[in-house]
């Protein structure tokens, strides 16, 4: 039994069975080659189905000695949980040597967010004059006004916009279905993007339904999202490192400083557990303890 052909099992898995998405399967696969590469060196004898947690523990140790930080010896430590549950799914093992394996405890950090003055900026930096302005205008303002990942951005098609009652059929992780609103000004600049820019683009075949192309008719990559932020992060001269999840972060954030129901900002945003959105909930007291810690040194 070989590791090669165990983590090709185990991507097919992902696929057919968990229906991942590619960069999920990617990440997982890449978290089994490492655990591979570490076993094959030290341990060459020892097949995937003869692994013991004392292997595994070994294996964690020479993460942190390599000062893999916490949150990624934590994601390795996920995708070794995840290999050897499906080994005993797949009736390959008895015993799962994983059950034990701790990951390191992370410290929980609050998302970087933008204020609303910082959004308009971002917003106000994109020239429209420019050939692609239009399009990147509606990219920002629909990260901000529902919340999108990057991937979802990509991939979002015409037919699952209905612009008539103002939603976003969103396919999000594990090929989850969502129904997710536009605001008014998202929906202003993309109304515009579609009818005034895009219906007068050669579109390359395959593509004819992605809302965002790019200057070949073909449907945008996640790089050049990233590239587009950087480019108005620049222009308006933020100085600090902003990405599409930032614009995630920022409309969560808000929702919830504005009052939202926690279980409608849950919805919007994918999340499969409500533990995941509450973290918004604490920024409003670090802001207050920023605050009093300001002005009152050392009385927080």
């Amino acid at each position: 039994m070989s590791w090669d052909k165990e983590t090709k099992a185990f991507g097919y898995y992902l696929k057919i069975e968990r229906s991942l998405s590619e960069n999920s399967i990617l990440a997982y696969g890449q978290d089994i080659h490492k655990l591979a590469d570490f076993m094959e060196k030290n341990f060459p004898e020892i097949s995937p189905k003869e692994v013991q947690l004392y292997h595994l523990r070994q294996f964690v140790k020479v993460l942190a000695e390599l000062s893999i930080s916490e949150f990624s010896q934590a994601r390795i430590i996920s995708g070794i949980k995840a290999f050897f549950k499906f080994m005993m799914y797949e009736d390959k093992i008895s015993e799962n040597p994983s059950l034990l394996l701790e990951a390191p405890k992370l410290t929980r950090t609050l998302p970087d967010t933008l204020s609303y003055s910082e959004i308009e900026q971002l917003f106000e930096a994109i020239p429209l004059g420019e050939p692609e302005g239009h399009r990147n205008r509606a990219i920002l303002e629909m990260l901000y006004s529902s919340g999108l990942r990057v991937s979802e951005l990509t991939n979002l098609k015409i037919s699952h916009y209905y612009e008539d009652i103002g939603f976003l059929r969103i396919l999000g992780k594990g090929n989850k279905e969502r129904l997710v609103p536009i605001g008014k000004s998202a929906a202003k600049y993309l109304a515009i993007y579609l009818k005034e820019v895009r219906a007068h683009q050669v579109i390359a075949a395959g593509h004819e339904d992605y809302v965002f192309l790019n200057r070949r008719g073909k449907k945008l990559s996640r790089v050049m999202v990233f590239l587009i932020i950087k480019k108005a992060v620049e222009k308006a001269g933020l100085g600090k490192k902003v990405s599409p999840h930032t614009f995630r972060h920022s409309f969560a954030t808000h929702l919830v400083e504005g009052g939202a129901d926690l279980r409608a900002v849950q919805e919007m945003l994918g999340h499969e557990s409500i533990t995941t959105t509450e973290i918004y909930t604490h920024l409003d007291r670090d802001y207050l303890r920023q605050v009093l810690n300001e002005f009152l040194p050392g009385k927080a």
